[in-house]
């Protein structure tokens, strides 16, 4: 693509950064097949390669997002299909990561959406104020019906929609701490506590050290760190993102000055992608480019850390039959399609693989909650797909999938980790039928 930046546009390093990428793309329009929202609105500028065309038009003339600008850049679910299915190699991720800042730094948006991606961008990667509001939103509920025939009151029904009705306990395993490897020590690797997932699910991280510690490997629970950034990075607010990003970086320098790290291991993909990224993100700050290149290079998915160690046979075989979701942070994101699937196999299950899974679920980070409507539409045509799979259960590797899909589908939804522990000594999940469970030879 042809580009016309000026010498003086092109000095600001996130402007030369783009540009870079817009001179990759080559219009061939292979990414609208995959985009999930051109799937489902039609509309050349809900593609890539429309968006593509906004924020170059946007950034070469210099000026204020608008409103039409704003309006596709914000369905946009960063799912980076497009990115998997380019031929020229346009990284996608980054050249709408720098339109969303842009549109937060130079856009005014309606009262109330401003309100809400504040109370999302405050509550959302706080443990402890995530909690709080899950425990508010019984008060909210009756008014479900209200909130949605307001359109710009959609997103609060949808948050109180995918509230749960029970919250489980604050895990002692999320305190910062280390947990031994049981025998001979095949490793030291630090493990994300977050931010929803350990509200909403903390018996994946649980679940994780359980395995990991009896399989040999020390785990170290850092103190200092939290949220990876990824929410408020996907709402424009850099600011906020790189503040999170230096958290966890110093929190990962110290564990690995400590005692050394084989890897960082993160067991919620979404928070993966970004943390991979983190060297990109803070490449331009002399303090902190280093460590973050090096944090980089130890994150691992939990499926991509396991399929690196020599695993024993499998204490039991369920012989259960999964349907596998792979999450879009975990395919599309991070390019992790074989591991998960083999790890599954080998622990004894069988794996199906339900129809166009190359499309996002619709969560998407906090995509189902500002895009209420696209995100619904999205959830019912992937749990169509994984129920006509005959599965009796669903494996995936991301809290916001996890959220998504069990808020429609009538299987069990769990995350990839728990069915693997299970196979390996760990307790049966929840939801899980062992009727064609099978001893292990």
């Amino acid at each position: 693509m042809q580009t016309n930046f000026s010498a003086a546009q092109l000095a600001d390093p996130h402007v030369a950064e783009s540009e870079k990428i817009l001179r990759k793309c080559v219009h061939c329009g292979f990414c609208t097949a995959t985009c999930p929202t051109y799937v489902t609105l039609g509309n050349e500028l809900d593609s890539p390669r429309g968006r593509i065309y906004l924020i170059k038009d946007m950034l070469e003339n210099g000026r204020p997002a608008d409103k039409e600008i704003v309006t596709h850049i914000d369905r946009c679910l960063s799912c980076l299909a497009c990115m998997t299915t380019c031929p020229s190699g346009v990284n996608y991720m980054h050249l709408v990561d720098h339109a969303r800042a842009h549109i937060q730094k130079t856009y005014k948006r309606p009262l109330l959406d401003r309100l809400t991606r504040t109370v999302l961008a405050f509550v959302l990667p706080y443990p402890s104020r995530f909690r709080a509001a899950l425990k508010l939103a019984g008060l909210g509920r009756p008014f479900i019906g209200l909130f949605e025939k307001l359109p710009a009151l959609k997103p609060v029904a949808a948050m109180l929609r995918l509230a749960p009705s029970s919250i489980p306990a604050v895990s002692a395993m999320a305190l910062p701490g280390v947990h031994a490897g049981q025998g001979t020590r095949k490793g030291r690797v630090a493990i994300l506590t977050g931010c929803a997932q350990s509200v909403l699910d903390p018996a994946i991280n649980e679940t994780t050290i359980s395995l990991l510690t009896r399989l040999g490997v020390e785990v170290v629970v850092p103190e200092g760190e939290g949220c990876c950034g990824a929410l408020v990075h996907h709402m424009g607010r850099e600011e906020a993102a790189l503040a999170s990003a230096r958290r966890n970086v110093d929190a990962w320098t110290r564990a690995i000055d400590q005692g050394g790290l084989d890897a960082i291991v993160i067991t919620a993909s979404g928070c993966g992608t970004t943390i991979k990224d983190y060297g990109f993100m803070l490449r331009l700050d002399p303090a902190y480019a280093e460590k973050a290149a090096r944090v980089s290079a130890l994150a691992k998915d939990i499926t991509e850390y396991l399929a690196g160690l020599d695993l024993p046979e499998p204490l039991r075989k369920p012989g259960t039959v999964v349907a596998y979701h792979s999450a879009c942070s975990m395919q599309h994101g991070q390019k992790i399609t074989r591991q998960p699937k083999e790890l599954l196999a080998r622990a004894g299950f069988v794996v199906r693989e339900p129809r166009e899974g190359h499309l996002c679920c619709g969560s998407a980070g906090s995509y189902n909650i500002l895009q209420p409507e696209i995100s619904a539409k999205l959830r019912d045509r992937k749990v169509k797909n994984i129920e006509a799979t005959g599965a009796e259960i669903v494996a995936t590797g991301n809290i916001g999938c996890i959220t998504q899909i069990a808020s429609a589908a009538k299987l069990p939804v769990v995350h990839t980790i728990k069915l693997l522990d299970w196979a390996y000594g760990g307790p049966k999940p929840e939801g899980v039928s062992d009727s064609t469970m099978v001893a292990a030879e």
